[in-house]
Order: structure tokens, then C-alpha cells, then sequence
């Protein structure tokens, strides 16, 4: 009772409702954006309290990311826990829409939206792996980036090569550089491999899943 009271005392006139909503949003789904109609209120509560919400988080040992030139907030842990672990293939999708969203924000204005199909992943998976991927193992990982806001759907089957997909910019922020650094060394040694003919030819007739 004593710390509630002392915590109203912090908050002033903020609800420590909202507060405490918006604040377990944050820890729970990574990274709120300007631009994602799910957390855009939270985005712009956050903001409004930065001051508090970083006093906050900087008590629990995380640091306030704001990027406002992008519309993101987000967390980092000061001591590198607190961290997704994600599966070798959810790195390589992830890492697929990171290098898709830098290509295809140099063509658009500031507005515009990176809107991309699902077949882009596909191609990329294809020529990096040699071997096509299954579309319940598509489905998965971006199940799994659409939790965390990395990307939406707009179409309804993220296993559909016709899906659209639009691409946030938390992509941008989503890698921790080592980790970053390692998918990328691993997959360049991958895709070196197959330029050079060292991995096996594509079967083409190779049934796909649903």
C-alpha cells in the first residue's frame, strides 16, 4: 500500500492505469509504433510521458528507445536479457524483410508505406538455401513477427505467395548487431556456397505443404 501510494505521488496526474497498461504493452509486444493502428494510441502516450516511463523502465534496467523520425519506441535491456530468442529460420526472415525494408525505403517518400508479397521471401529463401520453404513454416515465422509488429497482413494466409505484407520500421531496431552480424555472415557463407555450385540443385518438382 505504501508503494502504490508512493507511485501516485510519481505519476501525478497520470492515471496509473493507463500507465501500467501502457507500460506492460510495451514490455509484452516489443515495440510501439506511430504507424500500427494496434499501438498507435500507446505510441503517442508514451511519448506524451517519456519523462516517466524512462524514470520507470530505467528503475527495471531497461532504457527508452524513442525514435520519432521513424515512429518507434522501444526497450533495451541494460544487462542484454529480457532478449526473444528466435529460431536460425525466424532470423532469416526477419533479417529478409530488414534488408527489403532498406531497399524499398529508398524509393519512397517518408509516407508511403513497404508494402512487399510474400513470394519476395519465398525467392530469397530459395536462392539462398537452394530448397523451397514450406508454407506452415512461412506462416510461423511471420505468425511470430506479426506478434511482435515487425509486419502486418494484408491479405489473409501469411503462407500465400500472393499475401501482401507491409513491413514496420521497427524491422530496423528488431536485430541486435552481433546477432545481426552473425545471421548475416551465416547466410553470405550459405549464399557464396550456392553461387559457387557447393550445394545440391534445386528439385523443382519438390511438392509444397500446406
Amino acid at each position: 500500500m505504501e508503494y502504490d501510494n508512493q507511485f501516485e505521488r510519481i505519476l501525478g496526474s497520470v492515471s496509473k492505469d493507463k500507465f501500467r497498461q501502457n507500460a506492460n504493452k510495451l514490455l509484452n509486444e516489443c515495440f510501439m509504433l506511430k504507424e500500427c493502428p494496434d499501438t498507435k494510441n500507446s505510441y503517442y502516450f508514451i511519448l506524451k510521458e517519456k519523462e516517466l516511463f524512462a524514470t520507470y523502465f530505467d528503475m527495471l534496467g531497461y532504457e527508452l528507445i524513442i525514435n520519432e523520425e521513424y515512429g518507434i519506441i522501444a526497450l533495451n535491456n541494460s544487462y542484454g536479457t529480457g532478449r526473444i530468442k528466435l529460431r536460425l529460420l525466424d532470423s532469416i526472415i526477419l533479417l529478409f524483410l530488414r534488408l527489403i525494408y532498406i531497399e524499398e525505403r529508398k524509393k519512397l517518400s517518408q509516407t508511403e508505406q513497404v508494402i512487399v508479397y510474400v513470394d519476395e521471401l519465398y525467392e530469397r529463401y530459395r536462392s539462398l538455401k537452394n530448397e523451397r520453404l514450406k508454407k506452415p513454416d512461412m506462416r510461423s515465422a511471420l505468425g511470430l513477427l506479426k506478434r511482435y509488429h515487425i509486419v502486418f497482413n494484408l491479405d489473409a494466409d501469411m503462407g500465400n505467395p500472393d499475401t501482401r505484407l507491409q513491413i514496420y520500421s521497427s524491422v530496423i531496431l528488431a536485430f541486435d548487431v552481433a546477432e545481426l552480424n552473425k545471421v548475416y555472415e551465416e547466410t553470405k557463407e550459405k549464399l557464396d556456397k550456392y553461387v559457387n555450385g557447393g550445394e545440391a540443385e534445386y528439385n523443382a518438382d519438390e511438392e509444397d505443404t500446406d
